[in-house]
Order: structure tokens, then sequence, then C-alpha cells
């Protein structure tokens, strides 16, 4: 049984242009922009999408962040080949071939295309911002 105390937050990342990367989980996901501030020395961004909340902000004085290694396939698998947060991901309740379609069309990329899962759902991954992966699902 889950610890009752935890409930999942937010997910947190670096952007080199906060606005940009926060406008496009917007137009490609419909996400909304819950607050635009400055703390720290820097800009961040709150999108929330999906029940949850993914906080974007530029880099603080004094941080130099590493470029993201990109996501490639492994046999099987795809992966970043790095410690830390590999990918994150929704389900999606709908048609996510034409969701991907829709996407595809607007110059979103897909690292892994539609394929089935190892439980037979299609997923996918696509190339957001900042080297963000994310999978979707077919729920």
């Amino acid at each position: 049984m889950s610890n009752p105390a935890f409930e999942f937050d937010h997910v947190h990342i670096i952007s080199k242009n906060p606005k940009a990367s926060a406008e496009w989980y917007v137009e490609m996901f419909g996400a909304t922009i819950a607050a635009d501030t400055v703390a720290r020395g820097a800009p961040q961004i709150f999108v929330e999408l999906g029940g949850m909340t993914i906080l974007i902000r530029g880099e603080r004085p004094g941080e130099d962040p590493a470029e993201p290694r990109p996501i490639r396939p492994y046999g099987d698998f795809s992966s970043h080949n790095a410690r830390g947060i590999d990918h994150f991901g929704f389900l999606y309740r709908g048609d996510l071939e034409a969701f991907c379609a829709e996407l595809r069309a607007k110059g979103v990329g897909f690292p892994v295309e539609l394929k089935r899962g190892v439980n037979g759902s299609l997923l996918c991954y696509v190339a957001a911002p900042d080297g963000v992966s994310i999978e979707l699902m077919q729920s």
C-alpha cells in the first residue's frame, strides 16, 4: 500500500527559455499556465497538465547546466543513458494515433514512434523542449 502521507506535487525542469517551453506544453498538450513568476533571480512558470504541475524555470545566477543527452534506442527499449529522471509519462484517454498525427503536423518529434508496449498497449515518446522526453500511453 502506498504511503498516504505523500501526494505528488510537481516535476521541475531547468530551461534556456522557460516562456517558450511553457507555451509548447500549452500548444501541444492543452496545458494551462497557472503562474508566471521570478524566484531566486530566474523566471519560473507553473504549467498544469493531467493533474500535475510542471515547474519550468530559467537558469539561476551561478548555474551552468549541462546539455541534456538525447533519448536513443537500446534493443527493445529507449533511454537517455544517464542517471536521474529519464522521462515522465501521461496516460492518454483518446485516440493516441490521431493525437500523435496532430502533434507531428505541428512539428513535434518522436524519438520513439508509436509501438506496442510490454502489456500490449500503444505508446510513444515525444521530444519536448529542454531535452525532456515524455511517454504517452493509450489508456
